[in-house]
């Protein structure tokens, strides 16, 4: 019995590249950084990252285009596939992938104060469309008689 299949969770190093195959196949190519956090023989904290070069097709290379960003947080589950080719040197080159079979998408970054103030403004009324809208709002108030218990049939 034999089993390839790899996870990884990560985040983008780069925008997802788009291109078609001569089939018409959808491919999106990216990068993946992962972290590994481990203590040395002097027991000071060590970071170690590695980087995951990530190939989805057709469905998956189109939520890839759609969603995914530098920084974008995600979980990929996937198989994988060595390819080899010769430069125009002449000489033999590797790349080992990802070939992606599933794809979760992390959660959304933080917004920065800039972007929040700016999409803040996008949504909000100018002054005054607001003070008309407020008034449109306002809800009157209709002044009745004040009515006594003792006058209720009961």
């Amino acid at each position: 019995m034999y089993l390839n299949k790899i996870f990884i969770l990560g985040h983008l190093t780069q925008d997802p590249q788009i291109r078609n195959l001569p089939s018409g196949q959808l491919v999106a190519s990216f990068g993946v950084a992962t972290n590994r956090f481990f203590y040395d023989k002097n027991r000071q904290k060590q970071k170690q990252t590695e980087f995951h070069n990530i190939v989805a097709f057709n469905r998956w290379a189109e939520i890839a285009q759609q969603y995914l960003r530098q920084g974008s947080m995600v979980l990929i589950e996937g198989r994988l596939q060595t390819r080899n080719w010769e430069d125009k040197n002449g000489v033999k080159r590797f790349r080992t992938e990802i070939i992606v079979e599933n794809l979760q998408l992390g959660p959304k970054a933080p917004v920065s104060v800039q972007e929040e103030k700016e999409n803040k403004e996008k949504t909000s009324f100018p002054s005054s469309e607001k003070e008309k809208k407020d008034e449109k709002e306002e809800i009157p108030t209709i002044e009745e008689e004040e009515i006594n218990v003792k006058d209720l049939p009961l």
